[in-house]
């Protein structure tokens, strides 16, 4: 930075907040995320690259299917990569607390001779077992008999409570501690269908903590895997991650069930701006890109950050400041004048548009850029143009504006 924005940006976001605590994330595209009934299934070319982008991203850990499903062939596609790569990345794969899950993954490891996480979902809210016909004696034998599978055959084991943010707090107590006893190594509070807010995301959280505490594990890695029903799905990581969550769950695009998941591109520019992601983001966009183009979901023009009208502006009050900031030699200073999340380092730039909000300083820009030395005549006819039209002026349409102009003497310039 070429000054101390600290004393021309005042930050209200940390005027009552400590530090963002450390927090790792757990990638769910390849699984969750593929279970939104709109994507198509992503080629094993395509997975492996997802898998390679988020290693360069700092995503160390993530769900890479349903080995008891048709995914199989290539969740050993993908495990035959990380072990030839060494990549450093901890693969898991979601399987139901039912023995002949959990031994496809520990015939996996034998395979590939690596660890495999069993991310082991049991339904635990009162509503689920009434539909289900169980009732809490059948829950804690299911969570006590998967993770002692899981340690018999040495693979690590996070135990995931459905429904989580619906579960009565006594049957939370029960079944996690007869998980932790039987040696659980993580757990995970899922807001299965997105009923939470941040106070209840908190609240959970806290209480699922004092549960790791008191029956003596404190070293279990607590989860926060949530949805976007509500449309709180970042907020929500957040305040999970504040009240104590260790890792938090998201997806690519926030693809998956209904809804979706918490976006995990959304989540990263949050805690990079919160300065609780050391790793560089600026393949982030090429992340983002890839999800898209793998589950064939577009990205909405007016998607955060990534969507093509995130640092686009033909307003010309915005383009003015942002060419003022340019002009004076601070990028920085012209990243932050009208965006609240900077383009630069999530490898993006300030884009200025000419439409019929614009004035001469959208123009200007934009003959500067392209190398066209400015003439009254060309500032005028293009902002005519543009006052015209209903919609931005493309590259095309001011290209050719420019060269159909003739000899004659322009009108005074309209300021």
């Amino acid at each position: 930075m070429t000054r101390q924005y600290s004393e021309l940006l005042y930050d209200w976001n940390e005027a009552d907040s400590a530090p963002f605590p450390a927090v790792e994330v757990d990638d769910e595209t390849l699984r969750d995320g593929l279970q939104s009934p709109s994507v198509q299934e992503p080629s094993l070319n395509q997975k492996i690259e997802l898998l390679n982008l988020m290693v360069k991203l700092g995503i160390k850990r993530g769900d890479i299917g349903l080995p008891m499903s048709s995914q199989l062939p290539d969740i050993k596609g993908m495990l035959r990569h990380i072990v030839d790569e060494r990549l450093p990345f901890s693969p898991g794969l979601a399987v139901r607390t039912v023995e002949s899950d959990l031994q496809i993954i520990a015939d996996l490891q034998q395979e590939f001779g690596i660890r495999i996480k069993a991310e082991a979902f049991l339904g635990c809210s009162r509503i689920r077992q009434m539909v289900e016909g169980w009732d809490l004696d059948f829950l804690l034998r299911s969570a006590s008999n998967a993770v002692r599978f899981a340690k018999s055959n040495d693979m690590p084991i996070m135990f995931v409570t459905e429904d989580t943010t619906r579960a009565h707090p006594h049957d939370l107590e029960a079944v996690y501690g007869a998980a932790l006893d039987a040696g659980a190594d993580e757990i995970c509070i899922a807001d299965t269908v997105g009923h939470s807010t941040p106070e209840g995301a908190s609240a959970v959280v806290r209480a699922v903590k004092q549960i790791i505490i008191d029956r003596g594990r404190p070293e279990v890695l607590l989860n926060w895997h949530g949805h976007s029903d509500r449309g709180l799905a970042v907020i929500n990581s957040l305040a999970a991650a504040r009240a104590g969550a260790d890792v938090i769950h998201a997806a690519g695009l926030g693809i998956g069930e209904r809804s979706g998941n918490t976006p995990m591109d959304q989540l990263l520019v949050n805690l990079k701006l919160l300065n609780a992601w050391p790793h560089d983001l600026s393949e982030l966009g090429t992340y983002v890109s890839k999800v898209s183009e793998g589950v064939e979901i577009p990205i909405p023009i007016n998607y955060p950050v990534f969507g093509e009208d995130a640092f686009r502006t033909a307003t010309g009050v915005h383009a003015a400041a942002i060419v003022k900031a340019q002009r004076s030699g601070d990028h920085t200073l012209a990243d932050l004048i009208y965006s609240g999340v900077p383009a630069t380092p999530f490898g993006l730039q300030q884009e200025i548009e000419i439409g019929r909000m614009s004035g001469k300083s959208n123009v200007l820009y934009w003959l500067e850029r392209r190398g066209i030395e400015p003439s009254d005549q060309i500032i005028q006819v293009i902002l005519k143009a543009a006052r015209g039209s209903e919609s931005v002026l493309s590259d095309a349409q001011l290209t050719a504006l420019i060269h159909s102009l003739s000899d004659e003497t322009p009108e005074p310039l309209e300021r």
